[in-house]
């Protein structure tokens, strides 16, 4: 105890100097575990929301003689039907209530009413901006959905009151309300694994290097203080609790400092929200044990640097007091990435020798603890090789400047890369970031490059037609229609299906389309398909259209013996072999066909999809679209995960930047002696501005290349076991190069203010 008073002593009266370092400790601090906070409330978030979407899924009684629910006579009813609206996904749950008791769902007070609706307040807005909308929620309106009842403030959910009889037909008999998992989860737990690995190595591990950085500054001043200390009588172990108190002391001030700015991000970025992904504050609040992981795990972190960074002043003070020459770093770095870079390696052999792993379970703790282990190594392995290629060029260099930057880098090999290792591992983490990204847009778009989208023209007028068939990102577009028969006909009669389209539309939609001639109709007919068994050359049949003022007309087509071959290649096209194609240049002037589909394509990339998407729901928000391939809630999750990335990204930034800062102006207040020095016996300052940069930029440089070439082996790891089509990235190499450049020309920017133009004599007295 009589030790860390000291250490808080020493800390309170050791000067201004002292004083600043420790504020700057404190506030490193307080970036690393407001940091950390974010990651690890991220999952309780995400975890809160599919509470709730759990505690209101619709549930009945299970009938225990066979796997179905039982249908109590006169008991409630609930229909749930979910549609785009644009990107998003929009839930409508009708509910009929019956002669049984039920309680109404979360969120609401009373159970709805006949003709009674319930929305969530963004809902409301949407309905007030698109009255059209109403169509899709009938019912007057009675109240808003309360948070216990909506997975995010954003969600568009309505609870639509009916009649008993309206649900009869396609109604799921319910009892209560609440399952124990949401059938529909906001992350799915595979992705969620992406999302923690790719956490764990973008933000984790440089948050541990920041900490550390943290709690190492000003060793060297430090380690000559408590080495006149260690003369002065005190033990050991006395001396490293002096250091270790100041260390922890600066961390839990820091960990309150952070926790508390955690805590004014959480209620701001809560109610703003992100790209995609919006929650309320108190899905946000910290649970217990992150408080303790955050107030407790950061403290013992700096006691241990600080015990570890007080170990050569306490064991050896007399060598430390006349600045002898340090003893060149174990290289027992080795001992974590021999076997990481093996792992990855291993994973490497065998996607290029066709045989990736197909157990991904094992890989899934394999790949994790490989990057954390090359992550480790990279970090601990930087000092080993700095020194042997500082003294390496040491030797053959005739530069001063160069001469004495490798000598100074050779002595002292950990000082600059305190300023490197945190940039260093910053472009590790980006091209494993770089992975994953490439992972989800494997499993977000369809092999086949195209997505169609379908929807029914029963109530969208010419004008809509038109806006629908130029929404950007559309390529080709094509009317769809089935042959029609007079209603009251017992049996179905022979029909056959057509398209309205140009050759050009129907070529964009089936490149490998064979002869087709405008103005003239064909019989399209795929080689790999058997034609439908009604489409027989010569057979007519009758096609109903209308006009907008509601007249109706029937045209007689034959089905002609000219055919245009094509080959599906893309397996989505919006016709069958069979299919008689007419050109728009036939229909009546004025008319158009009645009950037809309008069918789009466009490219299957998710960002087009979504633009696609959110251009239909400009057009009409009440048009119902169905996107073969494309489940509106994956849309909304690949979102999702793209968000947190980009969270985890700019978390690693700001580590990694922060880092950079605190180690850099400590460096330059720990150098300033030695400049000065130089700068006594007549050393330049030009020549004082090259061996500084060059101190830097040198072991920066060799780091980088290391983080790339490990990185990118790292990546690639990844692919391979994600089972993808992809397991090389070349398209993401020169972003990574460009990035490391710039690194490069920041690190060796902050390094000039090192040298000023005034020499202060004071800087070198004896202590």
């Amino acid at each position: 105890m009589r030790e860390l008073l000291l250490g808080l002593r020493l800390l309170t009266g050791s000067g201004r100097g002292n004083r600043v370092r420790f504020l700057l400790m404190t506030f490193g601090s307080a970036i690393g575990v407001c940091c950390l906070a974010i990651v690890l409330a991220i999952p309780g978030i995400l975890e809160a929301q599919d509470g709730r979407k759990a505690a209101r899924q619709p549930d009945c009684i299970p009938d225990p003689r066979r796997a179905a629910c039982v249908l109590l006579k006169d008991g409630s009813l609930e229909l749930t039907r979910m549609g785009p609206f644009g990107s998003e996904p929009f839930t409508r749950v009708f509910l009929a209530r019956g002669a049984d008791s039920i309680e109404p769902p979360p969120g609401l007070a009373e159970f709805p009413a006949p003709g009674e609706l319930f929305v969530s307040p963004r809902l409301r807005e949407v309905l007030q901006r698109e009255p059209a909308m109403a169509q899709l929620v009938p019912g007057e309106y009675k109240g808003l959905i309360t948070a216990q009842g909506l997975a995010h403030p954003d969600e568009l959910y309505a609870y639509v009151g009916v009649s008993r009889d309206e649900l009869e037909a396609e109604g799921d008999p319910v009892a209560k309300f609440g399952d124990t998992h949401a059938r529909y989860p906001t992350v799915e737990p595979s992705a969620l694994d992406i999302v923690r690995f790719t956490l764990a190595g973008v933000v984790l591990l440089p948050l541990a290097v920041f900490l550390s950085v943290c709690a190492r500054l000003s060793a060297a001043s430090r380690a000559r203080r408590l080495a006149a200390l260690r003369l002065l009588g005190l033990s050991i172990r006395g001396t490293q609790r002096v250091n270790a108190a100041e260390t922890v002391a600066s961390a839990l001030l820091g960990a309150g400092l952070g926790l508390g700015a955690y805590s004014a991000v959480n209620q701001l970025v809560s109610r703003a929200g992100l790209p995609g992904f919006k929650w309320y504050p108190s899905d946000g609040a910290l649970s217990v044990s992150t408080i303790l992981v955050c107030v407790v795990g950061c403290p013992v972190l700096a006691w241990f640097v600080g015990r570890a960074s007080a170990r050569k002043a306490a064991a050896n003070p007399l060598a430390v007091r006349r600045s002898a020459v340090e003893r060149p770093p174990g290289k027992w770095g080795l001992l974590p990435l021999v076997p990481g870079l093996g792992i990855v390696a291993g994973y490497c052999v065998a996607g290029a020798t066709g045989h990736a792993p197909r157990n991904t379970g094992l890989s899934s703790i394999l790949m994790p603890l490989a990057v954390v282990l090359v992550g480790t190594g990279l970090v601990l392995m930087l000092p080993v090789i700095s020194r042997s290629l500082a003294r390496m060029v040491a030797r053959s260099t005739r530069s001063v400047s160069l001469g004495l930057a490798m000598r100074r880098n050779e002595v002292e090999p950990g000082g600059a890369l305190r300023v490197a290792t945190g940039l260093v591992v910053l472009v590790f983490a980006a091209s494993l970031v770089q992975g994953v990204l490439i992972e989800i847009d494997q499993v977000a778009k369809h092999t086949s490059g195209v997505q169609t989208y379908t929807l029914s023209l029963d109530d969208v007028s010419d004008e809509q037609q038109h806006a629908l068939e130029t929404v950007p990102g559309v390529r080709a577009h094509a009317l769809s229609l089935t042959s029609w028969w007079k209603p009251g006909v017992a049996e179905r009669p022979p029909y056959i299906e057509a398209v309205v389209a140009t050759c050009a539309q129907v070529r964009r939609m089936a490149p490998e389309l064979g002869t087709c001639v405008d103005r003239r109709s064909a019989r399209l007919v795929n080689p790999a398909e058997a034609p439908m068994e009604d489409s027989v050359p010569g057979t007519s049949f009758q096609f109903r259209l209308r006009n907008p003022e509601g007249r109706h007309q029937v045209m007689t087509v034959a089905v002609p013996r000219r055919e245009a071959r094509y080959d599906d290649v893309s397996g989505l096209s919006p016709f069958r072999s069979g299919t008689v194609l007419l050109t728009p240049s036939m229909l009546p002037a004025g008319f158009r066909p009645e009950e037809a589909t309008l069918v789009l394509l466009s490219s299957s990339e998710p960002d087009t999809v979504r633009a696609v998407l959110d251009g239909i729901g400009g057009v009409d928000p009440t048009i119902a679209v169905e996107t073969p391939g494309v489940v509106v809630t994956s849309l909304q999750q690949i979102t999702v995960v793209k968000t947190l990335l980009a969270i985890g990204m700019i978390l690693g930034l700001i580590i990694g930047v922060a880092a950079y800062l605190v180690a850099a102006t400590d460096r330059a207040v720990e150098r300033k002696p030695q400049v000065t020095a130089l700068a006594l016996l007549g050393a330049r300052p030009r020549t004082l501005r090259a061996v500084q940069v060059a101190q830097v930029v040198l072991p920066l440089g060799v780091g980088l290349v290391l983080a790339v070439v490990l990185g990118k082996m790292a990546e690639s790891s990844y692919l391979i076991t994600g089972g993808g089509a992809i397991f090389w990235d070349g398209a993401g190499t020169p972003l990574l190069l460009v990035s490391a450049l710039g690194v490069v020309a920041i690190a060796a920017l902050g390094a000039l203010p090192l040298v000023g133009r005034r020499i202060d004599p004071e800087l070198i007295r004896r202590d």
